[in-house]
This record gives C-alpha cells, sequence and structure tokens, in this order.
C-alpha cells in the first residue's frame, strides 16, 4: 500500500521558517518526479515547488521563488522529498500536500492531473 506522510507543518509568525518532509512508502518512487502543492479553503490546489528524479531539475510557482527549496533523499528503500521554507508570507497559508507524478521523466509537472499518489495534507499557518 502506497504512504506519503508530510510532516513538519505548523504555525510562524510572517518571516519565520518551516522545512516540511514527505516520506514515502509501499513502492520506490525513485525514477518518479515528486511535487508539492498547497490548498486554501474555496480554492484549487495549487502547484507550490516539484523535483525530477535525482533533484537535478526543480521547479517553483513564481510566488515562492527565492523563499523556498525543494529536495530529496533517494535512499535505497525510500524517498524522502523536503521543502524549506524561509520569510514566510500570511498568503502561504494552507494544507500542504506531497504527491509522486504519474509518469518516469526528467520534466517535473505542474498540472495536479500529472501526479498520482497524495499524501494526507499538512497544515502551515503564517499570521501578520
Amino acid at each position: 500500500q502506497v504512504q506519503l506522510v508530510e510532516s513538519g507543518g505548523g504555525s510562524v509568525q510572517t518571516g519565520g521558517s518551516l522545512r516540511l518532509s514527505c516520506a514515502t512508502s509501499g513502492r520506490i518512487f525513485i525514477s518518479f518526479p515528486m511535487g508539492w502543492f498547497r490548498q486554501t479553503p474555496g480554492k484549487e490546489r495549487e502547484f507550490v515547488a516539484g523535483i525530477n528524479w535525482n533533484g537535478g531539475n526543480t521547479l517553483y510557482a513564481d510566488s515562492v521563488k527565492g523563499r523556498f527549496t525543494i529536495s530529496r533523499d533517494n535512499a535505497v528503500n525510500t524517498v524522502t522529498v523536503h521543502l524549506q521554507m524561509n520569510n514566510l508570507r500570511p498568503d502561504d497559508t494552507g494544507v500542504y500536500y506531497c504527491a509522486v507524478a504519474r509518469n518516469v521523466g526528467r520534466d517535473v509537472p505542474q498540472s495536479k492531473d500529472e501526479y498520482v499518489y497524495w499524501g494526507q495534507g499538512t497544515q502551515v499557518t503564517v499570521s501578520s
């Protein structure tokens, strides 16, 4: 059974930092791009950052460029993806989800429809 488990969410003030992690199990996703998305009530789930299989290609939403960094650890038995979030702002508030892309490849998809496995989400709240 495939599982993605996010951790590291919480509440911070504007300008603070958080580091999210997503541990996978049930299948080895070394060859698959992975991504982070976020969602707030009443809005579509939006792409935040993505990384290809070996970390050689990363992609960020314009709103987080220069503040967030995605990385991944490809271990023998599991893959873990991280999202370092610095200089957080109130509009970064939301539930953050990690996801595994549907297809292997060097490209990083931005559409949520290109991702097939999802975590349960972790709440990030940034207060002003």
